[in-house]
C-alpha cells in the first residue's frame, strides 16, 4: 500500500508540472462597457524573472489584461508549476501583493496602483528563509511563508511595514523534515492561529501565535491527517475554530475528500461529524469558501471540476455536485478565490494558459461565456488572489 501511495503521489505531482506545460488557446475576453471594480493577480512562475499577470475585474465578472501587464516581480519562477495554494496573497491592507519567487527562494511587495497597476517596493525582494517558497499567509502585520525545498524546508515568520517592507522576525522560522513538502499555511480569521498542510508526509501542523508573531506547536502537532495529500485549506471566515483541508492524493479516482476540524484555542486538532466528507472526485487540491461561511468549492485538478459543498452550522459537509471547467476539459485547473462581495469565482486554469470566470448563486456556478482570459505567454501559473 505504501508503495502504491508513493507512486500515486509521484504522478499526480509530476502531472502538476507537465500540466502546467501544455500550451493552449483560451477564449478572447469579450468586448463590454462594464466598469472595473476590482482587479484579479496571478503569480504567472515564469522562467528566468518571474511575472505578475493582473487583469481589471469588470461588474458582469468578465476580464480583461491590465495596461501594462505582466509586472516584473523581481525574483524568479521555475517555469513549471508549483503543487501549492496561496502563492500570492493581498496584504490585509489591500495595498499590496505578496508573491513567491520559487526559482530564487524569493519573496516580492509590489504595491498596488489605484488603476491595478504594481510596482515593486524599494528593497522589496527579500530571501523567503528557506528553499522554494509555496505558500503565503498574511495577517495583520504578519507574514508567514511555507519552504518546501528539502534542503530548506519550514515555515518562517516575517513582519510587514507600512511601506511595504518584509522583515524576518528572529527565532519565527520552524524546520520541517525534508520530505514534509507543504502545499499550504494560512491564519484563521483572528490570527490567533496558523496552520500548515504536510502533502508529503499527510499531516497538519497547528500552531498558536504569540503577541511576538513566533508561532508554538499545538500539543500533539502533527496531527495525521484524514486521507493522502492534505493539500489546500480554508477557516470558515464567519467561525474561525473551524478548518477545512482537502485531501488530494487519495489512491484511484473519484475517491477524493475533504476533512473538517474543529480548532482549539490552543491549536488541537478534532475531527466534526462523519469527516472526512467524499466528493466524488479525483484529486481535490484548491479549498475556498464564501465569505458568509454558508460554502465551499473545492478544484479537482485531474478531474477538471469544482465540487460544490453546502457548510452546516457544525462545519459538516453535504456535496451539491460538480461544476466542469470549460478550459481545456478542466484538467490542470488549480487555485481558485473569490471576489470579495462572493457573486464571482476566479479559477487558475494552467493547463489552458488562462484564468477561468464564474457566476456565484448560492453553491451554483456558471462558468461565463467569454472565459477563460488568456495569462501572458510563458505563464506556469501558480496561485491567484482577487481584490
Amino acid at each position: 500500500m505504501r508503495l502504491l501511495t508513493q507512486k500515486w503521489l509521484g504522478r499526480l505531482l509530476l502531472g502538476f508540472v507537465a500540466i502546467a506545460a501544455v500550451p493552449a488557446t483560451a477564449s478572447a475576453a469579450p468586448s463590454h462597457t462594464s466598469q472595473v471594480v476590482g482587479h484579479v493577480y496571478v503569480d504567472d512562475n515564469t522562467a528566468g524573472v518571474n511575472t505578475i499577470a493582473a487583469f481589471d475585474r469588470h461588474a458582469d465578472g468578465s476580464l480583461t489584461a491590465e495596461p501594462g501587464s505582466p509586472f516584473i516581480a523581481g525574483g524568479e519562477g521555475t517555469g513549471s508549476g508549483l503543487p501549492s495554494q496561496g502563492a500570492i496573497q493581498l496584504s490585509s491592507d489591500r495595498r499590496f501583493v505578496i508573491a513567491v519567487d520559487a526559482g530564487s527562494n524569493e519573496v516580492s511587495v509590489l504595491r498596488i496602483g489605484r488603476d491595478g497597476s504594481l510596482r515593486l517596493v524599494p528593497n522589496g525582494v527579500v530571501p523567503s528563509g528557506g528553499v522554494m517558497p509555496v505558500s503565503i499567509a498574511v495577517h495583520g502585520d504578519l507574514v508567514y511563508v511555507a519552504n518546501a525545498g528539502a534542503a530548506g524546508t519550514n515555515y518562517s515568520g516575517f513582519r510587514l511595514s507600512d511601506w511595504g517592507a518584509l522583515r524576518a522576525i528572529p527565532g519565527a522560522t520552524i524546520a520541517l523534515p525534508s520530505d514534509a513538502q507543504p502545499g499550504d499555511v494560512l491564519f484563521n480569521g483572528d490570527g490567533t492561529r496558523l496552520v500548515g498542510t504536510r502533502v508529503g508526509t499527510s499531516q497538519i501542523d497547528s500552531f498558536t501565535i504569540g503577541y511576538s508573531g513566533r508561532a508554538v506547536a499545538a500539543p500533539g502537532s502533527p496531527f495525521p491527517a484524514q486521507g493522502l495529500g492534505p493539500f489546500g485549506s480554508e477557516f470558515r471566515p464567519t467561525e474561525p475554530d473551524q478548518l477545512f483541508v482537502s485531501n488530494a492524493h487519495n489512491v484511484g479516482p473519484g475517491t477524493g475528500t475533504v476533512s473538517a476540524f474543529n480548532n482549539a484555542w490552543n491549536g488541537t486538532l478534532t475531527s466534526i461529524g462523519s469527516s472526512p466528507f467524499g466528493d466524488l472526485q479525483t484529486a481535490p487540491c484548491w479549498v475556498e469558501i464564501s465569505a458568509d461561511g454558508r460554502f465551499l468549492f473545492t478544484v479537482n485538478t485531474a478531474s477538471g471540476t469544482i465540487s460544490r459543498f453546502a457548510i452546516g452550522r457544525d462545519g459538516s459537509l453535504a456535496l451539491l455536485g460538480s461544476t466542469p471547467i470549460r478550459g481545456t476539459g478542466g484538467i490542470g485547473a488549480v487555485d481558485a478565490r473569490l471576489s470579495p462581495d462572493g457573486h464571482w469565482l476566479f479559477v487558475d486554469e494552467s493547463a489552458a494558459g488562462a484564468v477561468g470566470s464564474f457566476a456565484v448563486e448560492g453553491g451554483s456556478l456558471t462558468e461565463l461565456p467569454g472565459s477563460p482570459t488568456a495569462l501572458p505567454v510563458g505563464a506556469t501559473p501558480a496561485g491567484i488572489t482577487v481584490n
